[in-house]
């Protein structure tokens, strides 16, 4: 099996397990969601090791934060679900769109010192994506107006979560925050961009603004 079929398995499987999670909500979704935080906590620290206590801070921070986001979106009111729904396709879009974009169309490179793979071409077809499938779901599912301009300014958001979390790979001196997730390396690696995105989505709703 090839690595993009690898990754498509791995992802769809993801998704899924996502999905479930969300729909049932309670329980179920406070104990996937507690175990991502922490697995992304423990990477965190092994990608961090030795550069001080206050990157550990920090790593507590950045993974507890968008856990106690998503949980609140989901609990909030009676739109949590469907919230929920639009900030995991916002995201996922991102990465699906500047993906493929990139690899179709990318010729300029968005970072290099930082990932060269990524290109301003692939960061153009993220936001496309996520403003078509985001815009999309908040429509049919009766969200606010504002979710409907939000999509491209999280891709961009998400884009730079998975951006930082290369730099720190790249000072690290590792490809992959871990290897639990075949095709995606670890936990860090395939929720980074969910993490601005949790975090502003929460924002949104607490401003009224879904």
């Amino acid at each position: 099996m090839n690595e993009l079929a690898i990754r498509t398995l791995t992802g769809a499987i993801m998704i899924m397990v996502a999905l479930l999670a969300a729909y049932v909500g309670d329980d179920l979704f406070a104990i996937l969601i507690a175990a991502a935080a922490t697995a992304m906590f423990y990477e965190w620290t092994r990608v961090v090791r030795g550069w001080g206590g206050g990157w550990y801070v920090a790593g507590f921070v950045y993974a507890v934060l968008p856990a106690l986001a998503l949980l609140w979106i989901r609990e909030r009111d009676a739109h949590g679900l469907a919230l929920l729904l639009w900030a995991f396709i916002v995201t996922w879009s991102t990465d699906i769109g500047a993906y493929f974009a990139g690899r179709r169309f990318g010729k300029h490179k968005l970072a290099p010192s930082i990932s060269p793979n990524k290109t301003r071409e692939g960061l153009y077809g993220g936001m496309v994506a996520a403003t078509l499938f985001g815009g999309a779901w908040a429509l049919a599912a009766g969200l606010g107006k504002p979710l409907l301009s939000f999509p491209p300014l999280f891709a961009i958001a998400a884009q730079m979560g998975d951006l930082f979390e290369s730099w720190m790979k790249r000072r690290a001196g590792v490809k992959d925050s871990g290897n639990w997730l075949p095709g995606h390396g670890g936990v860090l690696d395939r929720l980074d961009g969910l993490v601005p995105v949790a975090v502003l989505t929460a924002a949104a709703q607490l401003m009224g603004l879904t």
